[in-house]
């Protein structure tokens, strides 16, 4: 509100120095032409769509556009007098907003990494590169179970709550979901109208705290759940085990994020902070949670049900796969979440110390379901910083089927990366309930952002197979990632890590998976410890 205030201000500044211009020395039509330059720009910004920063801090904006143009020339300023300080590089937000405000990603000058840095990676291209597909392959979420398969995206939309995001940006995202033909998750915060009006694909996420399908007591709900998932846009459902940026612990929205209307959504009291159990109160052993995700299935008439988890210990997974065996049941499909994931409310502690990389959370996944048969019946999906083409190959060489992408998308539709998510005050109305600060968010500008940064970055890890020797996913291996592990060596993946054949654990499982996979029960997440 403090915005039109003060452009309401300048306009009887303007009005006031004109009657002083009218009647005093030229010296006041200097400042007329100045106030009335200041009020022009002040009611353009305002009243244009394209740039939240403007539409909510009117004329001041402008100054984050003047240093962000002046921003390699000062860098460059401390690099020749020895000041500390990073050259500009072409690093993942430049990639992100280039593509989504539609610009060609093809730069001047040389890598931005130092390529002769231990623990760099790359992808071994061919001497004689394929000729890409017409259209980007897609991967069927299905297994022997579901009825309903679904055709999924190389790169969708990661789980961000209703809640955590504003209203306009969910909207946003969803109606660039549409127009491109990717999934979009819902987050844990429950399945909204927001999520619907905008007619793309869903991916309905459940939580601990049970949102929008919980009882008065915060249990699991059928009825609800089955209402809601039989809505033609929910096309899968993710069952939220653990998150990267906070496994551990539930899910978090501060007390200043809890409107009314994000309360009556959820089941929860407003302007309390919401906190979502750290575990599910429907289930409790491996057993438990496949008979639960069976369950789920048949609620949502056939439609693809699966899990997202953070790994921390290979046992656990280990447990879930001696558990599917048993029960002869399975999901359709997991989501592996990297502990380099993010979020808008954790502890540091958290962030910085708990969960595995998605590289070796997704490698341990893809293992274990190789090794006990189950593989080719469970797809896998890989979310943790995943912003461009070659993040897209790199998951899909280790294992992953297809990505979700979070930060990524947010930025598509404006976040500048402020950092106050938490307190409701985000400049560009990506991350706030506060409606004055969303408004500045145009939904018909941003869907568009989103679905030109998504299809930009599907269509570059396209040309990245295809540049490598493979038509498609099911072409690539580890032997085409390599990594320097010292200064003279460099290894492919094939050659860093162990590779499980089918069926190999329940056949002989190598020494080094041994201990694990006798440490784990169907029965129990806890371990079994031997005398």
């Amino acid at each position: 509100m403090f915005r039109f205030f003060a452009i309401g201000f300048i306009a009887i500044a303007v009005v006031v120095v004109g009657v002083a211009a009218a009647i005093g020395s030229w010296a006041w039509w200097i400042v007329l032409a100045l106030l009335g330059a200041v009020l022009s720009i002040g009611i353009y910004d305002l009243t244009q769509r394209r740039h939240a920063v403007l539409r909510n801090y009117p004329v001041l904006g402008h100054m984050r556009f003047l240093l962000e143009s002046v921003r390699p020339e000062l860098q460059q300023y401390f690099i020749e007098r020895n000041i500390e300080g990073r050259p500009y590089n072409r690093d993942r937000r430049t990639i992100i907003y280039e593509r989504a405000k539609g610009i060609h990603a093809e730069m001047s000058f040389g890598t931005e990494h130092d390529i002769e840095d231990v623990g760099y990676e790359y992808l071994v291209h061919s001497t004689v590169p394929v000729p890409e597909p017409a259209e980007p392959p897609r991967v069927l979420i299905g297994g022997p179970d579901c009825t309903k398969p679904y055709s999924m995206s190389l790169l969708n939309v990661s789980a961000m709550s209703f809640g955590a995001l504003s209203a306009n940006a969910i909207r946003a995202l969803n109606k660039g979901a549409e127009m491109g033909g990717f999934a979009h998750d819902t987050g844990e915060g429950g399945l909204t109208p927001y999520h619907l009006d905008g007619g793309g694909d869903l991916v309905w996420e459940i939580g601990s705290g049970y949102f929008g399908t919980r009882t008065r007591t915060g249990e699991f709900d059928p009825a609800q759940f089955a209402d809601k998932a039989a809505h033609d846009h929910v096309r899968c459902v993710s069952l939220k085990l653990s998150q990267g940026a906070k496994p551990g612990i539930g899910g978090v929205l501060p007390a200043a994020k809890v409107s009314g209307e994000i309360a009556r959504y959820r089941g929860v009291p407003a302007h309390q902070k919401c906190v979502s159990p750290a575990a599910h109160s429907a289930f409790a052993t491996p057993r438990d949670l496949i008979r639960f995700i069976a369950q789920l299935r048949e609620l949502a008439a056939g439609k693809p049900v699966g899990f997202k988890l953070c790994v921390g210990s290979r046992i656990d997974v280990l447990a879930i796969c001696k558990a599917m065996i048993a029960e002869g049941a399975a999901p359709d499909f997991i989501i592996v979440d990297g502990a380099e994931g993010g979020t808008a409310a954790a502890p540091l502690e958290y962030e910085d110390n708990v969960g595995l990389p998605l590289t070796d959370g997704l490698m341990t996944v893809h293992n274990a379901l190789v090794g006990v048969g189950l593989r080719d019946q469970i797809k896998i999906g890989a979310s943790g910083k995943v912003a461009s083409g070659t993040d897209i190959v790199k998951r899909l060489i280790q294992g992953a089927d297809y990505t979700n992408a979070a930060r990524a998308m947010m930025m598509a539709v404006g976040c500048i990366q402020a950092q106050r998510c938490h307190t409701n005050k985000c400049p560009v109305g990506v991350t706030t309930q506060d409606p004055k600060r969303a408004r500045a968010l145009d939904v018909a500008d941003k869907s568009i952002r989103t679905r030109d940064f998504q299809q930009g970055t599907v269509r570059q890890a396209v040309q990245i197979m295809a540049s490598i020797g493979a038509a498609g996913p099911g072409d690539l291996g580890p032997h085409l990632l390599r990594k320097k592990i010292s200064p003279t060596v460099q290894q492919s993946y094939a050659e860093l890590y162990e590779w499980l054949r089918p069926g190999q654990l329940l056949a002989e499982p190598p020494a080094t998976w041994a201990g694990d996979w006798a440490a784990a029960s169907p029965d129990s997440f806890r371990p079994i410890i031997s005398a």
